[in-house]
């Protein structure tokens, strides 16, 4: 009996090789994963770096790098920005205190150099400031 069963599962053949891709897909998958997230992180540096500042930082960027080596210049850079970038009342009354100090280094053809006062008044003006 087992013989003829034997006879009839000559039939049979060997397992078949099943080629194995699941490293190449898995490969290419994390290859992909890792340009998807590359272009990511790319396009948001990019996107932050390019975000514009508001009107009122540059202004506070202006006037904290402002030169008093030419009072007569400085004077009139520290008028137009005090004005603009000014909010509330106080910074308006600080602002309006400093611009009328500094009417004397203005619309004169030789001014001397700024005094400190007007400096500590300036930089009393910018810790005001809330930018």
């Amino acid at each position: 009996m087992n013989e003829e069963l034997l006879s009839k599962l000559n039939d049979i053949k060997e397992l078949e090789k099943i080629p194995d891709n699941s490293i190449f897909i898995f490969s290419f998958l994390i290859f992909l994963a890792i340009l998807i997230l590359t272009t990511l992180i790319f396009f948001l540096i990019k996107f932050f770096k390019n975000r514009k500042k508001s009107p009122r930082k540059i202004y506070f960027e202006i006037l904290k790098n402002i030169d008093f080596s030419d009072s007569k210049k400085s004077a009139y850079v520290i008028t137009k920005y005090s004005r603009l970038i000014t909010t509330n009342e106080r910074e308006k009354k600080l602002a309006n205190e400093l611009i009328e100090e500094l009417e004397k280094y203005k619309y004169k053809k030789n001014v001397e150099k700024i005094d400190d006062t007007i400096k500590a008044k300036f930089l009393v003006f910018m810790d005001s400031l809330d930018v």
